[in-house]
């Protein structure tokens, strides 16, 4: 969602009708977000194509049916796994209340900076602080 500091905003239309939307407050984190977009594409296009295919196979006269772990898992031919909890952080990794915190690295105006960022969707307003490594 576009905040009172986004100066750069990208959207995509999919073929299906998925929208993908990308917001930056500054050229640096326009590049990141464009790097991280170009990185999951591939992912982001197959698992369209795979959930619109499950749910023509899963229609019911009353509408589709709501996807278990199960059928999700074999579409995918996955195995699920227990979630992590956030108090067991990966090694070397920090965590906070909304997951594994993803570790991020640039240059600004004021030079090169490294932190973990939280991993709550970009604008939630209980967006934990970023911590900083120094």
């Amino acid at each position: 969602m576009a905040t009172e500091g986004t100066k750069f905003q990208i959207n995509y239309k999919l073929a299906d009708g998925t929208l993908i939307n990308l917001y930056a407050a500054n050229v640096q984190e326009l590049e990141t977000g464009l790097t991280d977009l170009s990185m999951v594409s591939t992912l982001i296009a197959s698992t369209s194509y795979e959930l619109a295919k499950r749910s023509v196979f899963d229609s019911a006269p009353g509408g589709p049916a709501a996807p278990t772990v199960a059928s999700v898992a074999q579409a995918f031919n996955a195995t699920p796994v227990q979630a992590t909890p956030a108090a067991a952080a990966p090694a070397g990794g920090n965590t906070c209340r909304h997951g594994v915190m993803a570790l991020r690295e640039g240059t600004s105006a004021r030079g090169p900076w490294k932190g973990y960022m939280c991993a709550a969707p970009k604008g939630a307003t209980d967006k934990c602080d970023t911590i900083w490594v120094r």
